[in-house]
């Protein structure tokens, strides 16, 4: 007869498992197929992303909150979003092993330390320096190499470009045109764009001088501080 697993006798089992879940469970009926997305979620340790006080819920269908009061982390953005968003994110930018990707909103680094897995260079942006040491010292503890994290608003402040891929790990108002500026031809952007109570996933591939849009998912994100809000006067 198969006895449960006792989470206190075996812990790395409890782990795995609840890794095994998140992924059968929450990404793939997300219509997350994709290899090595999939690979790189089974390879980084989500739970070593998570603030200690909130470790239980690594593997939850939940935005968990990085620090202070979690109404007021969530409220501000300082949070690390969903499993599922994070993995279909990934999947629709279809990253390459050439890739250099930006981030906006570095948050804990798990997304950063997921796109490392499957690109050659990540440079994550991070507007708190709290936040963006929290991501440094988590990325340096899973032996992460090809990631780099700076303290930088990235509503204005830039790195050099260009980029093969650009993510924005939170909201917009709308896609920044000074964002798309520095893709390269054939790069990829993606965005969660709109308003609350629905938004949608937005991904954007540059051609030479166009670029085209899908919008192929909904979902609801923080937003990232600093992007343009639209006038709340009506005429």
């Amino acid at each position: 007869m198969n006895m449960p697993i006792n989470p206190s006798a075996h812990p790395d089992a409890a782990l795995e498992q609840a890794r095994f879940n998140m992924i059968e469970q929450q990404i793939r009926p997300w219509e997350v197929y994709d290899g090595q997305t999939l690979d790189a979620l089974g390879r980084v340790r989500r739970e070593d992303f998570v603030p200690p006080a909130y470790r239980s819920l690594a593997f939850m269908d939940i935005q968990i909150p990085l620090r202070g009061n979690a109404e007021e982390a969530l409220r501000k953005g300082e949070c690390m979003l969903s499993p599922k968003v994070e993995a279909r994110l990934m999947q629709d930018l279809l990253i390459t092993r050439n890739d250099r990707v930006l981030e906006i909103g570095a948050g804990s680094g798990f997304m950063a330390a997921l796109l490392a897995q499957v690109a050659d260079q990540v440079v994550s942006l991070e507007i708190e320096p709290e936040l963006a040491q929290m991501a440094l010292d988590n990325l340096r503890r899973a032996g992460v190499r090809n990631a780099a994290v700076r303290v930088a608003d990235g509503s204005s402040l830039i790195p050099d470009g260009p980029f093969d891929v650009i993510l924005l790990s939170g909201s917009v108002a709308s896609v920044p045109q000074e964002l798309l500026a520095l893709l390269r031809d054939g790069g990829r952007l993606a965005a969660i764009v709109g308003e609350e109570p629905m938004m949608r996933a937005t991904i954007v591939r540059r051609q030479g001088e166009r670029f085209e849009t899908i919008q192929p998912w909904d979902t609801v994100a923080p937003r990232l501080r600093n992007f343009p809000e639209p006038s709340a006067f009506r005429f």
